[in-house]
C-alpha cells in the first residue's frame, strides 16, 4: 500500500511518522487512524492551493533571463520600441493568474 504522504501531513498534522507498510504515528508512537474521506480531502486542499500558485512558476520559467529582460529595456529605451512589454505580456498571457 502507498499512502499518500503530502495529504496525510495536512489532514493530520499530529503525524510524526507515516510508513507506506504500518501507517501513520503520533510524536508518542501511538497508531492514527487514518480515515481515507479526510485524506481525500486533504488532496482537494492541497491540489487547490498548488493551483492558485502554480502559475508562478509556470511564468518563472517561460520569463527571459535578467541580463536579457535589461538588454530588452536598454534597447527599448533607446529605440522607442516595447520588445520588453512584449515579452512579459506573452508570459503573462500565456500562464494568468487565476
Amino acid at each position: 500500500m502507498t499512502l499518500d504522504h503530502e495529504a496525510i501531513w495536512k489532514a493530520y498534522p499530529q503525524a510524526a511518522t507515516i510508513d507506506d507498510d504500518t501507517g501513520a504515528f503520533d510524536e508518542s508512537g501511538n497508531k492514527i487512524t487514518l480515515v481515507q474521506s479526510d485524506i481525500d480531502a486533504a488532496r482537494v486542499t492541497l491540489n487547490a492551493e498548488f493551483n492558485t500558485t502554480k502559475y508562478k512558476t509556470d511564468r518563472a520559467e517561460e520569463y527571459p533571463s535578467i541580463g536579457d529582460q535589461l538588454d530588452m529595456l536598454y534597447w527599448d529605451k533607446k529605440n522607442g520600441t516595447t520588445t520588453w512589454d512584449d515579452a512579459v505580456e506573452a508570459v503573462k498571457d500565456k500562464s494568468p493568474k487565476p
